[in-house]
């Protein structure tokens, strides 16, 4: 049974070791942030932090995980007040959110590496695809993360609303029952 620490909590994974990650991460441990794109490396969508590493996990397996740190958009912070997560909302670079998670996770990746990346740095550090074609707010709002890892600057921009990022990987939500929307439209 491979392990690992995921978002600084031990797992156990009861999974054949060659299991991708991301199928890992998300059917098993039920942590849905990391996206599957395109199952083979390109799009980015499935980034996750390997040992402060930007890595795509549909590319490691969980037995090449093993004893590794893993951190998924998740644990990035648990209020959405990271540098990054505040950034892309300010700037408004985030379009249908698929890819938001793997470009955040790369650009947490560089930062920490490079508080004051160039544009160039920038677009070789994050090779993600979007299909939106948030790239211009997207270099913009890295640069203003990278101001505000360096304490040059802050962003008042509220937290993205949405499921705490501990309660996400607990449960799935019970279904209302069939007739829930029936009654709903009647008392209107």
């Amino acid at each position: 049974m491979p392990g690992m620490t995921i978002n600084r909590r031990p797992i156990r994974f009861d999974l054949d070791a060659d299991t991708p990650l991301l199928h890992a991460l998300r059917d098993a441990a039920n942590l849905t942030g990391t996206k599957y794109g395109c199952g083979a490396g390109d799009c980015g969508s499935c980034m996750v932090l390997v040992d402060g590493e930007a890595l795509r996990s549909c590319l490691i397996t969980i037995g090449e995980a093993e004893g590794r740190f893993i951190t998924t958009i998740e644990g990035l912070s648990r209020d959405r007040s990271h540098p990054v997560q505040q950034a892309l909302v300010a700037e408004q670079a985030i379009q249908c959110g698929f890819c938001t998670p793997g470009i955040a996770i790369a650009a947490a990746a560089l930062l920490r590496k490079n508080s004051a990346p160039s544009k160039a740095e920038i677009e070789e550090a994050i090779p993600n695809l979007c299909r939106c074609g948030v790239y211009p707010r997207l270099v913009e709002a890295v640069q203003r993360a990278g101001r505000v890892t360096r304490s040059q600057e802050t962003i008042s921009a509220a937290p993205a609303p949405g499921i705490d990022a501990e309660d996400a990987a607990r449960a799935v939500p019970a279904m209302a029952p069939p007739d829930a929307a029936a009654s709903i439209t009647e008392r209107e």
